[in-house]
């Protein structure tokens, strides 16, 4: 009998400090994706200069889970380690970056991370 009031009182004090946890006032926030508009699939870049990526801002939703972006630099399917740009906000739409140095391809994609990763088109990079 008294193992079962122990039990029992533990129980309940448990059960309070989970409901106690539990934070009030949660916003439900939408995972936003807007697409990469540019750089599109003719376009080549060239190692060095500065381009814009650019993405669709035109839907978003009323609260984004991360508003700050990072573009970074995708290769024959494989997002490289390679950052573009980091920091900005996504709801700017565009970036200017850097092209860097990597050796020639035409399977190049740029990824945006914000809430998700959204990836252009395939282009190309030359030196």
């Amino acid at each position: 009998m008294q193992f079962s009031m122990l039990f029992s009182a533990v129980s309940a004090l448990i059960a309070a400090s989970v409901v106690g946890a539990v934070p009030g006032g949660v916003t439900i926030q939408e995972v936003y994706v807007p697409p990469v508009t540019s750089p599109s699939g003719n376009d080549v870049w060239k190692v060095g200069s500065r381009q814009t990526v650019t993405w669709d801002v035109s839907r978003p939703p009323k609260t984004i889970t991360n508003s700050i972006g990072t573009i970074m630099l995708r290769k024959a399917n494989l997002t490289t380690p390679v950052i573009l740009a980091d920091g900005f906000k996504i709801l700017n739409g565009k970036q200017v970056v850097t092209v860097p140095w990597v050796v020639d391809g035409d399977d190049y994609q740029v990824v945006l991370f914000g809430d998700s990763g959204n990836n252009s088109p395939v282009f190309t990079i030359k030196k």
